[in-house]
């Protein structure tokens, strides 16, 4: 059996992740416990995932030749994710975050800031046709690109809805299935509960929301809806856990897992979600990944 591809496309950054007794106050300083850089970014995180799972990857973004920018592209050659830099000369540092993460609790708190809006088209670099394409919208020239590689495709289209970007607008008719972060709000919307009306207003299929440890709550066009428990664990660092989920269910999705199976590709990305969190760190969860 051939070796199921992935296109993820979107945002990329530099995390500086610091695990900490206790956040520090205003005007306050504390000692970490320890620390590391890493590859960020929704779409990043995902496609890392997928690759972990046994998907061919290639994440579609922005990421240039800046010494801090090598970081991330050793790492992503590491865990087997194809880089298409559509800004490969390009000496801006990328997108920096500062994560911190409180190493009882597993919460964290993330400064960043969002990237350039332009980056150019990737044209010759989409040559591969993927089973499956996944966007997370910071990028919308490359999500634009994206959607139309899908549909040359024929390959389903997940949308990594985090927030609202104005993208969406554009794009929705061809995202299958929309999974949305329990924060995400369409315009014209302030309640949870208004989000898969929305979303079906203006074209997306399916429609996800995660909730953390609570429930996944699902939505289908047909009128069917449900919920999927997240399994209990002790968490020990949140981060990332959506993005881990996304690649979960891009990869599911790129096995065909049909959408009318909705319940068993959301319960399966739960579990894996539920993997990372008993984990500090962004990585090291994946040391026990088998592929599936």
């Amino acid at each position: 059996m051939s070796r199921r591809a992935v296109l993820c496309a979107g945002m990329v950054t530099l995390d500086l992740l610091q695990r900490v007794a206790e956040f520090p106050g205003p005007n306050e300083k504390t000692t970490a416990e320890r620390a590391e850089l890493s590859a960020g970014g929704p779409a990043t995180g995902a496609a890392v995932t997928a690759a972990a799972l046994g998907s061919g990857v290639s994440l579609l973004t922005a990421l240039g030749s800046h010494p801090m920018a090598g970081v991330v592209a050793d790492e992503l050659a590491e865990y087997g994710v194809e880089l298409l830099d559509v800004t490969p000369d390009s000496g801006t540092p990328p997108v920096v975050s500062a994560v911190t993460v409180h190493s009882t609790t597993g919460s964290r708190s993330v400064v960043s800031r969002p990237p350039p809006d332009a980056a150019p088209e990737p044209g010759a670099l989409l040559r591969d046709l993927p089973d499956a394409v996944l966007v997370d919208g910071h990028r919308p020239v490359l999500a634009r690109a994206a959607v139309r590689h899908a549909e040359r495709a024929g390959a389903p289209v997940v949308l990594d809805g985090g927030s609202w970007k104005p993208v969406l607008a554009e794009i929705l008719p061809r995202v299958d299935l929309a999974v949305c972060s329990a924060d995400f709000r369409a315009p014209g919307t302030t309640e949870l509960e208004e989000q898969p009306a929305a979303l079906f207003e203006r074209g997306a299929g399916a429609v996800a929301v995660t909730r953390g440890p609570r429930d996944v709550l699902w939505w289908s066009p047909d009128g069917a809806s449900g919920s999927v428990p997240v399994p209990a664990v002790e968490a020990v660092d949140t981060l990332g856990a959506g993005d881990v989920f996304h690649g979960a269910v891009v990869h599911a999705v790129a096995g065909g897992a049909p959408l009318s199976h909705l319940p068993d590709t959301l319960a399966f990305a739960a579990g894996v979600a539920a993997d990372r969190v008993r984990h500090p760190g962004h990585r090291e969860w994946l040391s026990g990944v088998s592929r599936r």
